[in-house]
């Protein structure tokens, strides 16, 4: 497969030999310059549209108006956009208007220093405009102009901000801070499913803790997701919980989210205690929390859907909440209900929140251990076996269809897995014996 950069730089040398300007802009030039790989390579060009889309053979339009096509080399993607400058923002998202013009001011209407760089993929030359080649070395997220306008335009800037500052470890220009503490309220204009975006980025692009810190300092956290910042001042019993309330033991998972970790891992991790802050009470000297986990993963389900994530994310993240305090039962399970655990859909997922559920407390890793070695000694076959009796076969035994029907075939399963029955003929004989007609 051709190399992405080499694949964007031939995008540039067609525009260039076409007359056209053209440059690496963006995240890609930020990336290299901090000696990190791109996830991805655009192009900055005075080529318009309707020239980009003539001079290449593959391309999607995918936003005209603002001057942005995709062009289509092998398999990959790669966002060619227009120099332009924007008119005023309506509403908190979109230019009402364009001009296209030249890369200085191109540069001029991006959002961050950082982000507004230019770059010549055949001399290395870095263009820039806006200083922010000083603030990658010194480590600084800074809007650019009135941090107070750029807010305006597009409120997401705030959480696109905190999640930069984030990823790369660093800093939030004190003039940019402000402006996102002050504005911080006016986040709920925006498309939930934009919030719901920027907060998954900030949960798997790396440094989440961090990200989650700078939300709370900012104001943002109790805009974007109050019952995260209810956690604040929940106490929690030191015996199992000698780090701290619930909002610092969900902080400490979070650290140990890698960069990539899955959505419904990350929204695990965020949402695993949801429910404590609702559920807390007191027995005796001890702080109780008595049906966290059912409630938790009907809280789970709401934040999710408000912030537009998929069914198929959030009802594994629901799962991974309501489940994820039954591993420390697993030791004292019957076999056969043990074989049912360990063999669900998403296994894995669940014992890896466990593990940093664990780690992030008081650092038993007995239950989890014990669980992740059970799965080592059993095979496939043995969690989950073929059925030795159906439905159909009931009835050939002459029993009729119902709820007994369902008891019957439980008792059946659940005999196989104990070891109990292992052919068709034990596990007839044990219906006739057990569940006589």
């Amino acid at each position: 497969m051709a190399d992405a950069r080499a694949q964007a730089a031939g995008i540039v040398r067609r525009l260039r030999a076409a007359g056209h300007e053209a440059l690496f802009a963006g995240g890609c030039v930020r990336d290299q310059l901090l000696g990190r790989v791109p996830a991805d390579y655009d192009v900055a060009t005075s080529a318009r549209p309707e020239e980009v889309q003539r001079l290449f053979r593959r391309t999607i339009p995918v936003g005209v108006q603002f001057g942005v096509v995709l062009v289509l080399e092998g398999d990959r993607r790669f966002e060619v956009a227009t120099f332009r400058s924007d008119a005023a923002y309506v509403d908190g998202r979109r230019p009402s208007a364009v001009h296209f013009g030249t890369a200085e001011a191109d540069a001029q209407r991006r959002d961050f220093t950082i982000n507004a760089l230019f770059l010549d993929p055949e001399t290395d030359e870095v263009l820039d405009w806006v200083g922010g080649r000083d603030d990658l070395r010194r480590g600084v997220v800074r809007a650019i102009g009135d941090p107070a306008a750029r807010i305006h335009e597009d409120r997401l800037r705030m959480l696109r901000a905190v999640r930069f500052a984030a990823r790369l470890g660093f800093a939030l220009d004190p003039a940019t801070r402000a402006a996102i503490v002050a504005s911080a309220a006016s986040l709920t204009d925006m498309a939930a499913e934009r919030i719901g975006d920027e907060v998954v980025k900030i949960l798997t692009e790396g440094n989440a803790r961090r990200g989650f810190e700078l939300l709370d300092e900012t104001g943002l956290l109790p805009v974007v997701l109050p019952e995260i910042a209810a956690m604040k001042g929940v106490a929690q019993s030191p015996d199992f919980h000698p780090e701290g309330d619930v909002f610092v033991h969900t902080l400490l998972l979070l650290d140990q989210l890698p960069a990539g970790a899955p959505e419904t891992l990350a929204l695990g991790a965020l949402l695993h205690d949801v429910a404590k802050p609702p559920c807390a009470g007191t027995k005796g000297d001890r702080v109780t929390f008595y049906g966290h986990e059912p409630r938790g993963a009907e809280m789970a389900v709401a934040i999710c859907q408000r912030l537009r994530r998929s069914r198929t994310t959030w009802e594994r993240v629901a799962w991974l909440v309501a489940q994820h305090l039954r591993v420390v039962a697993a030791p004292k399970m019957r076999l056969s209900t043990l074989k049912r655990f360990l063999a669900q859909d998403g296994i894995e997922e669940l014992l890896r929140l466990c593990r940093i559920d664990a780690l992030a407390s008081n650092g038993n890793l007995e239950y989890v251990l014990f669980c992740e070695r059970m799965r080592r000694e059993l095979s496939a076959q043995q969690l989950k076996p073929p059925r030795l009796l159906g439905g159909a076969e009931l009835k050939a035994m002459g029993y009729p269809s119902g709820p007994r029907m369902g008891e019957i075939l439980r008792a059946v399963e659940d005999a196989q897995l104990e070891g109990a029955i292992t052919t068709r003929d034990d596990a007839a004989a044990f219906v006739r014996a057990r569940f006589p007609r």
